[in-house]
């Protein structure tokens, strides 16, 4: 199997879940940059508050996964 294909086939089989990680990642970036922008932050807040975007990915998934097993214990 070509390098081109083995690449095709990891999208196909996760296409979902990059979509969500592509949306949660322009989301935070734009919420980011318009909070900076509006309160005329300077650049190092800028930074910072990208970088909180990866803890705040990961506990967005975690408590994601969460309630999914909650949601799941109820029914």
């Amino acid at each position: 199997m070509s390098w081109l294909a083995r690449i095709g086939t990891h999208i196909y089989e996760n296409k979902d879940g990059m979509v969500f990680d592509l949306v949660f990642a322009l989301t935070w970036v734009t919420i980011v940059s318009a909070f900076v922008a509006i309160v005329d932050g300077p650049t190092w807040a800028r930074y910072l508050l990208l970088v909180a975007g990866i803890p705040a990915y990961f506990g967005f998934i975690f408590s994601l996964k969460l309630a999914k097993e909650h949601e799941k214990d109820r029914s």
